[in-house]
Parts: C-alpha cells; structure tokens; sequence
C-alpha cells in the first residue's frame, strides 16, 4: 500500500477512534451500576458485563488513539511502525467491540444486509445503553471494512517475511 494511503488511512482511523473514546468515556461518566434499574440477579450481571466490556474497550482505543498520534506526528512517516497500529487497532479495538467478554451482545450478520441494527443484545438494556452501543457499532463496522486489509495482507506479507505477527 503507499505511503501516502497508509497516511491517510491513519488520519482517518485516529478520527474515528477519538469519536468512539469521546462516546464511551461521556457514557462511563454519566452511568454506573447503580445508574440501571434491575429486576433480577440477571440484568445486574449483564450490566456489569457491559461495564467491564465497555472500559476494557476505551482502554484498548485510547491506547491505539495514541500510538496513531505519535506515528502521525514523527518528522518522517514510518510506514512499517503504522501498517502495525492499524492492524492493532483491527484486532484489539474492532474485535474487542465486535467480540466482547462477557457476551453481553453479539452481532447478527444476517441484519447486516437488510438495514436493521445487527447487534443483538443478550438481555433487552435500557435505551442509554442500546444507543451508545448502536452508535459505536456504526464507528466500529466502518473501521473494519478500512482496515480489512490488515487482517489477511499485512499478517501474510510479514509471515513472507519470517517475522511473527
């Protein structure tokens, strides 16, 4: 890929991801467990999941945040150190969101295709957390069809090259 694509790439990854932390981290700020109404044992463990999940996640983001900002800002774009935080961004940040711990939601790729919400709660949550997680699916899924690339090429051109991914 050019240096230049890669560059952009970058740019436009770094943008997402800071539209994602600012979501998550005015959500974490506003709610905690006790921010929920739950009937029974079950919806406070699904909260507590969603919780845990959702930290890990901001977490995971913010750190890529970073690491995009500091290729971005060195005087000579290093293509190499950059096609390596994208691919970390796919699979610590994406699949983190797509693939969370605690199961707490699941996406449903047959509602992909016909322009329904493919996540599918484990559990119906309040309308605050269906929304925050409704809006993060529409950054995540836009990042992974970006850095789809980064999930076959970038890990065969490096195996090509004897190193470990």
């Amino acid at each position: 890929m050019p240096v230049q694509n890669v560059k952009s790439l970058c740019e436009t990854t770094k943008a997402s991801l800071k539209n994602a932390n600012e979501k998550m981290e005015k959500f974490l700020n506003h709610y905690n467990l006790s921010s929920f109404e739950m009937e029974n044992d079950e919806m406070e463990e699904f909260y507590k999941g969603y919780l845990a999940d959702l930290r890990h996640l901001l977490v995971f983001s913010e750190v890529e945040y970073e690491k995009l900002g500091i290729a971005l800002r060195r005087p000579v774009f290093n293509e190499s150190v950059s096609e390596k935080v994208l691919y970390e961004v796919y699979h610590n940040v994406v699949n983190s969101f797509f693939y969370p711990k605690h199961e707490c939601y699941s996406e449903d790729g047959r509602y992909a295709y016909t322009g329904q919400d493919a996540i599918r709660f484990r559990s119906k949550p309040q309308r605050e957390v269906r929304d925050v997680t409704l809006e993060l699916s529409k950054i995540f899924e836009e990042l992974r069809e970006l850095l789809s690339y980064y999930e076959t090429d970038y890990v065969n051109h490096k195996r090509m090259q004897g190193e470990r991914v």
